[in-house]
């Protein structure tokens, strides 16, 4: 009876959200059965942050807690603390199949750590910070970082007023799409999204999906 019960569930959920996310209807119904197995006794709870690390460093190769931590905030569209099946694909239909500006918008929301509409330097620093690699030096670590952030501002303050909003951050994407994830890894490299996304049946991966590289060129040209 229960099984019955998990199966209509499922099926209600998909009619609900195939049509306004970037899966076919059997891909809906793969990535809810795929939630209900998370958590058996639980089929319909939710994932709470440290599930959902797990699956992100195993399932995606993420490892990066900071960024995984930013990325569950921008899953849980709600705020309660944990993502619902709905959030879960949802949230995966920009993570996985994004247009470039449907990623944008996820990335802008993952750096705005307090969702205030803009990204401060102080919240470049926060990010940066944990997501480069340390080197052994005299020197103090965190002036490099801040020396670093305001390269990184004055890239992407494309309008120059010294405050950095979504428009700029847009602009700036959509003229050099290497910075997309200037400030941290927000998305799974194309080939662990195409093994991921090859376990369903229905594969049929739509041109205005976009990939894109680790910013690692972009950083390292700044650096130079």
């Amino acid at each position: 009876m229960l099984e019955i019960s998990i199966r209509k569930a499922i099926n209600k959920l998909t009619n609900k959200l195939a049509s306004s996310v970037n899966f076919t209807r059997a891909e809906c119904e793969a990535l809810l059965n795929m939630f209900v197995k998370f958590d058996p006794k639980k089929p319909f709870g939710k994932l709470d942050r440290m599930k959902f690390r797990e699956i992100l460093h195993h399932t995606f190769k993420m490892t990066d807690d900071v960024m995984i931590d930013r990325i569950f905030r921008v899953f849980d569209r709600d705020l309660d603390g944990g993502v619902n099946a709905q959030e879960w694909v949802m949230g995966l239909s920009t993570f996985l199949r994004g247009t470039l500006l449907e990623k944008t918008k996820f990335a802008f929301e993952v750096y705005d750590l307090n969702s205030d509409g803009r990204i401060t330097r102080e919240e470049m620093f926060q990010l940066l910070k944990y997501s480069l690699i340390k080197q052994p030096t005299d020197e103090d670590p965190d002036e490099g970082v801040r020396e670093l952030v305001e390269i990184t501002f004055k890239r992407l303050d494309v309008d120059h007023d010294g405050r950095l909003n979504f428009t700029d951050f847009q602009q700036a994407v959509e003229d050099n799409a290497l910075l997309l994830e200037i400030l941290g890894q927000c998305f799974p490299d194309e080939e662990v999204t195409t093994a991921f996304l090859s376990t369903f049946q229905e594969i049929e991966i739509p041109e205005s999906v976009y990939y894109i590289k680790p910013a690692k060129s972009f950083m390292s040209s700044t650096a130079a």
